[in-house]
């Protein structure tokens, strides 16, 4: 019961949110520096970023991986690239600023990926050690 409320509320934020103006990257900067952003999707956990100076980032999908990047903005979006895989190629999106947070819905996707922030936090993400074999 409770996942079909948060599902149903997320749901409704979401919609209402995407009806919104998009954030400009000052908009988006000024939002976001020096936080942890955990995000949701679908009422499930997604992710986590944390934002640096000089639009420096941290991505994990909460698993202890860790990926470094820049964000920049490209046609009214904020794209995000990662140093992990040079090939992967800008990650765009387009953030809201919704009553209960950002929204960020993913360019070029046709269902829609759509990312709402769940909880904002001081402190710096967990990032597991490189892989150390014997």
């Amino acid at each position: 019961m409770k996942r079909f409320v948060l599902s149903t509320l997320v749901a409704a934020f979401a919609t209402a949110s995407l009806a919104e103006t998009p954030m400009s990257a000052e908009e988006f900067d000024r939002y976001s520096l020096g936080k942890t952003f955990y995000y949701g999707s679908m009422g499930q956990a997604y992710g986590v970023e944390q934002y640096f100076d000089g639009r420096r980032v941290r991505w994990s999908f909460l698993d202890g991986q860790c990926a470094d990047g820049h964000w920049y903005e490209r046609d009214d979006m904020i794209c995000f690239e990662y140093d992990v895989d040079p090939n992967l190629g800008p990650q765009c999106w387009t953030f809201f600023a919704g009553s209960g947070g950002l929204v960020a819905r993913f360019q070029g996707d046709p269902a829609e990926t759509t990312l709402y922030e769940v909880e904002s936090a001081a402190e710096p993400m967990t990032c597991l050690g490189p892989e150390v074999g014997v």
